[in-house]
């Protein structure tokens, strides 16, 4: 427990801040640099290579199963995942997978978010970036298609290289296609409802926009999606909005610009605007969400899209009406 409470400190500290920590990796000798958030990964092993089933589908992007810590978890190859097109899904991704000198080990992230714990190989670890919230520029969700997107941000390395971060979530729901026949199941089971009022929701992942404006459509719900908190809060503060108007917001926490912690500090501190229920959609995994929620000032806290989570907000949180 006082490890789990470090942990929650340290990510409040951070946000408090309106910084990150980001782990940057390649996935080739000498190859662009990429990154993810920490508080995504767990660690980073080195692995012998061991599967204890092997997949032998050209077009997987899920290696096998490996064993960590006595924890069995799918290994993804990113570097396939790069490659992989949702809109050509027989393609042979054998290919592109990550190349290694012989009796060289795996380098491994264990990687832990929306209550999922998966191993994901790269090339190598490189070292991690303390940046501001600002320094990081968007790069995915604004214009052209996305569908296929697999990068969410970039910033600057310390010699001034770009180092892109990754749609981590993307790469779950591309891996485990049956998440989102989950949900869909979920959504099938979500009743009508009613309100005046109008939901704002900020994400930076085009794959979570998309999957939570299903959501609040499915449910009969307005709402105005925005792509980082920054953009939520120019809407939330222009003399134009009628403030009365919002019933509630929801927002990830970790988007460039201004983090989710920002957006929940700026609403919370104006008397305007102080009233309004806050939601965090985190993909932050265990028992630390509630600790999270507290710290941070927000009302509540829901593990990342989940339809039946998001209809009890909306119940819990607005004035609404049943069909």
């Amino acid at each position: 427990m006082a490890n789990n409470l470090a942990h929650i400190d340290q990510v409040t500290n951070l946000h408090r801040n309106n910084e990150l920590q980001l782990l940057c990796f390649r996935l080739g000798k000498n190859k662009d640099l990429y990154a993810v958030n920490v508080f995504k990964i767990r660690e980073v092993v080195k692995y012998d290579g061991t599967l204890t089933m092997i997949s032998h589908e050209p077009n997987s992007l899920v290696e096998g199963l490996i064993i960590i810590r006595e924890l069995t978890i799918p290994l993804i190859d990113m570097k396939k995942w790069f490659y992989y097109d949702s809109n050509n899904k027989q393609k042979d991704l054998r290919p592109f997978r990550i190349e290694k000198e012989p009796n060289e080990d795996d380098i491994i992230m264990i990687c832990e978010f929306s209550r999922w714990t998966i191993g994901v190989r790269i090339y190598e670890a490189d070292r991690i970036l303390n940046k501001k919230w600002t320094e990081i520029e968007q790069s995915a969700g604004v214009g052209g298609n996305t569908g296929n997107s697999k990068l969410v941000s970039r910033t600057r390395y310390f010699d001034g290289r770009l180092v892109q971060v990754v749609d981590i979530e993307k790469m779950l729901t591309d891996v485990f296609p049956w998440i989102e026949e989950e949900s869909h199941e979920e959504l099938s089971r979500l009743s009508k409802l009613y309100s005046d009022k109008i939901v704002l929701f900020a994400d930076d992942s085009p794959s979570v926009l998309k999957t939570m404006q299903v959501i609040l459509d499915k449910l009969g719900i307005k709402h105005l999606d925005f792509i980082n908190g920054q953009q939520l809060l120019n809407y939330l503060f222009d003399k134009e909005t009628v403030v009365e108007d919002i019933g509630l917001i929801i927002t990830d926490l970790e988007m460039p610009e201004a983090s989710g912690f920002e957006v929940i500090k700026r609403v919370k501190l104006d008397a305007i605007t102080s009233k309004i229920p806050i939601v965090v959609n985190s993909s932050m995994s265990g028992s630390s969400n509630e600790e999270m929620a507290r710290s941070l000032h927000a009302d509540d806290f829901i593990s990342k899209s989940n339809p039946l989570d998001v209809e009890r907000i909306i119940k819990q949180f607005l004035p609404v009406k049943s069909a």
